[in-house]
Formats: structure tokens, C-alpha cells, sequence
């Protein structure tokens, strides 16, 4: 173990080597951890950890590295700027105010916010609430960025409707900026269409004899689903609704099945069909009172 003289001796020199670590590492703060071990002769050394607490220190940073925590003005802007020559997308955190101009015109006071500027000219500002961005602009602007003194100043011009947003940061704590490669649409599942699809794959899904005849067929009241005829051969109606439906689904039904007993000689039956996963109490009680029937289908066969 080592004695009180060896502690103050460690203490001493921790001390010096953590200051000369704040004025080596910039802005990162430390907690240094001081224990002993035993070296071979047996004596007592000291084992220093040190302990960075705000990511990577900017000293080790190099020039052509592309992210800064807690940097100077002018390092944030030059960062920025590569990204809107380059073509990249930046982002960035801080305390900031926002203020558009434009069709109307708007202010947000100083806040913590992150800032998201796009190569396609897409501007965000947002909060620590909501998945929606509190201020923006949209694809097709030009972003700029400049220093003002000690501030940091972003702007996002959109030139038809004339509008301009602008980001006064006051402080910075992280920049960094990114070369994004995305080359895939976002594919949907579980829509109408695929209710749909499913349907004109195999029409006895709906009732053994159905034969679909159009799509999105138009109608005084709007266009219906799937249009088709029973093995009867009377007209159809077919309402797709992917979720859980109650009385308004019942009603668009009802207003199609009527518009179409209108159109089609007087003699016709029109039948309607409501196609969804399940249906609310009031809405069946609905169906039984129009004479129009449920079918219960998801759109996909997982689901």
C-alpha cells in the first residue's frame, strides 16, 4: 500500500497532469480516478484513468474530421459550409432563436434546438417535443451561414413564395455534418390497395361467384373501390377500409349502393359490401338497418 507521503506525491502529480489536460483537450471535461497496483518489485505504482465525459476532445480532432463538440464559431461555420458546397447534409445543437419571414411571419425565442439542413435545400428546427419540426423550409431552398461576432448565424431563402428562415445561434455544442446515401422508397404494407390486391387475386374472398369488373369506378356520391357483380349477376359495391370502421364507413357505402340504384336501370339490385378487419357495435347495427353486408378481411393474410 502506499503511504501518505506516496498519496500526496500522486496527488500532486494528477493535479498538474489534469490541468494540462483541460488546456490540451479543449472543451472536454474529466474525471481522473487515482488507485495503486503493484509493480514487480513490489512496490506501489500509481494507475491514473481518465475519464472524458462530453464525447471525443477536439484536440484530437483532426482538420478533415467532420463533427466538433462545443465549437468555436468560426469552426461551426466552416463545417457548415463545406456541407452546403459539398452537397452534404449538416446538423446542428445549440441555444438559438428563429425567425421566418414570408406568407406570414414568426419568432421563436432563445431555446435548445436541433437544427437539420439537407442537400435538397430542406431546413428543420426542432425541439425536445413532437416528432413535428417547430419551424422549416422545404426542398429547393439555399441555405447560407455566417458568424456575427460571437453568434452564429443560419439562413434558408426560398425564392417563389419569397421566404426566409433564419437560425441565430448563440452558442453551439455540436456541428457535424454527413455524406447520406439513401436509395430506397419508403414500401408500405397493410394499405387499401393491398386490401385490394387481395380481393382481385381471388374474388371468392369476398363470396363465392363474385366477379370484379372495375376499379375506382366513378359515381355521383365518388368513386367506389371495386366495382363487380355476384353470381346472380347483380351490381356490387365494394368499400375498402384497412382499420377498424364505424358509422361514417356505413354511410359512404350506402351513399355509393344509392347513387348507383340511380345510374343502372330501375330493375337492378345494387348490393354493397363493407370489406375491413372488424367493424364498431354501432356500425353493424348500421349495416342490418341499410341492408348492406360486412366482410371481415385485413389486408394482409398475416395481419
Amino acid at each position: 500500500m502506499a503511504n501518505g507521503a506516496q498519496r500526496s506525491e500522486w496527488t500532486r502529480a494528477v493535479r498538474g497532469f489534469h490541468a494540462g489536460a483541460r488546456s490540451d483537450f479543449g472543451s472536454c471535461s474529466f474525471a481522473v480516478v487515482v488507485a495503486s497496483s503493484v509493480n514487480g518489485a513490489g512496490g506501489a505504482v500509481p494507475t491514473v484513468l481518465l475519464l472524458c465525459s462530453q464525447g471525443v476532445p477536439n484536440s484530437v480532432i483532426e482538420s478533415g474530421e467532420r463533427a466538433r463538440v462545443q465549437p468555436e464559431t468560426t469552426e461551426a461555420s466552416r463545417l457548415v459550409e463545406t456541407a452546403i458546397q459539398e452537397g452534404l447534409l449538416a446538423t446542428l445543437f445549440g441555444r438559438c432563436r428563429v425567425e421566418y419571414e414570408g406568407r406570414a411571419a414568426s419568432t421563436l425565442k432563445e431555446g435548445e434546438r436541433l437544427v437539420v439542413l439537407k442537400p435538397d435545400g430542406t431546413a428543420l428546427v426542432h425541439s425536445d417535443e413532437g416528432q413535428k419540426p417547430v419551424n422549416w423550409q422545404p426542398p429547393g431552398c439555399t441555405h447560407e451561414v455566417q458568424t456575427d461576432g460571437d453568434s452564429l448565424v443560419v439562413r434558408s431563402r426560398r425564392e417563389t413564395p419569397e421566404e426566409v428562415l433564419l437560425v441565430e445561434f448563440e452558442s453551439v455544442d455540436h456541428v457535424a455534418i454527413f455524406d447520406v446515401t439513401d436509395d430506397h422508397d419508403l414500401s408500405l404494407t397493410g394499405t387499401e390497395e393491398d386490401l385490394r390486391d387481395r380481393i382481385l387475386e381471388d374474388p371468392s374472398i369476398l363470396e363465392p361467384g363474385f366477379e370484379p369488373r372495375a376499379t375506382e369506378r366513378q359515381t355521383p356520391a365518388g368513386a367506389v373501390d371495386i366495382y363487380g357483380v355476384d353470381g346472380d349477376g347483380n351490381a356490387v359495391v365494394v368499400e375498402l377500409k384497412r382499420r377498424r370502421v364505424g358509422p361514417d364507413a356505413v354511410s359512404q357505402l350506402n351513399r355509393y349502393v344509392e347513387s348507383l340504384e340511380r345510374d343502372l336501370h330501375a330493375e337492378t339490385t345494387v348490393r354493397g359490401f363493407l370489406v375491413a378487419p372488424s367493424v364498431t357495435e354501432r356500425a353493424s347495427r348500421l349495416l342490418g338497418e341499410r341492408g348492406l353486408e360486412f366482410v371481415s378481411l385485413a389486408p394482409s393474410p398475416d395481419t
